[in-house]
């Protein structure tokens, strides 16, 4: 992944209307390669919202946002098929990414999935699903990380893994926005609360 400094993403007064109802407005903020932002707030806010409008999956009701970069997604559907191993999920969503097939097995290796390779997605506990989501994303070589409650289902030791791979994508230059309840570990994020 390469990602020129001078590239940045511009969210200008974005408004959001879901259900006929305007679900939050006026959100601006800015990231440049390296930076994270954690976006908060409860329940109805409009986080997950947020991340797909980045993501190009909602448009704004109001606003702007200029995204140059590929996106990877870690949301609450982990979308693997029950009856595949998790090589051959993995392997799938690598060749629709365009990833190698060594940016695979790192991405496996930094979630601690390299044991569960062979065993057929359904059986995997909720936690284990989360990080093999995770590991898509990482292993997409996508430059924007978009993450809707990366930690949920996780254990302590999940975070950590967590933490470290989010540490190294932006180290290489790569951008992160991660919906969370608390903390994730995140070094140094910008911060955005959405709702009461």
């Amino acid at each position: 992944m390469s990602v020129p400094s001078s590239t940045v993403l511009i969210a200008t007064d974005l408004a959001c209307d879901r259900g006929g109802r305007r679900v939050f407005d006026g959100v601006s903020f800015t990231l440049r390669p390296g930076e994270a932002l954690q976006v908060e707030g409860p329940n109805g806010a409009g986080k997950s919202s947020l991340l797909r409008l980045l993501g190009g999956l909602l448009a704004p009701a109001a606003g702007t946002i200029d995204n140059p970069y590929r996106v990877a997604w870690a949301g609450h559907d982990v979308a693997l098929k029950p009856g595949v191993t998790l090589a051959d999920e993995l392997a799938h969503w690598a060749r629709l990414d365009g990833a190698e097939p060594a940016a695979v097995a790192a991405a496996v290796a930094a979630f601690a999935l390299t044991p569960l390779v062979d065993l057929p997605a359904g059986i995997l506990s909720s936690g284990q699903r989360r990080r093999a989501a995770l590991a898509r994303a990482l292993a997409s070589g996508a430059e924007l990380w978009l993450l809707d409650e990366p930690g949920v289902g996780l254990d302590t030791a999940s975070l950590g893994l967590l933490a470290a791979a989010i540490e190294r994508h932006r180290a290489a230059g790569g951008l992160v926005v991660a919906v969370t309840h608390g903390e994730i570990g995140i070094d140094r994020p910008q911060a955005l609360r959405l709702g009461a």
